[in-house]
């Protein structure tokens, strides 16, 4: 028997029939303050009631959905779809799942890549090259 996932007590179908404000109260303090006065962006919101219902009928090849607003707090409402979310440079798609749940949409598009060092290259001082010396 498959383990049931659940957040904080409650299952996920308890979560989808909950309000904001009711899953507010299920997060942390920031997620929970950020929850209570804005809310979700009006038009990220219909754009998610969309895919919600499209993904109920059993469309298979959705189209991520597209957004700038990195500070979005993960609701149960986004489970299982994508989202593309703008780091800079190019959209991340980030499938949404039930562990990510109050979470920020920004946290799982990294900004920034992981700094490699090579070696010096033509003309470079003996400094840079930072290699340890014997």
């Amino acid at each position: 028997m498959a383990k049931e996932i659940m957040f904080r007590g409650k299952t996920i179908d308890e979560l989808l029939n909950m309000s904001y404000s009711e899953f507010a109260q299920l997060c942390n303090a920031r997620a929970r303050r950020t929850l209570l006065r804005n809310g979700i962006d009006k038009s990220l919101e219909k754009r998610i009631k969309e895919a919600r219902k499209a993904l109920e009928q059993g469309a298979k090849d959705l189209k991520p959905i597209r957004t700038h607003l990195r500070d979005t707090v993960i609701v149960p409402q986004m489970l299982g779809l994508k989202f593309g979310v703008y780091n800079g440079k190019e959209f991340v798609v980030v499938e949404v799942k039930p562990e990510m749940l109050g979470h920020y949409l920004g946290e799982f598009a990294m900004t920034r890549k992981k700094l490699k060092h090579g070696k010096a290259g033509i003309g470079a001082t003996r400094s840079s090259t930072a290699i340890a010396r014997k």
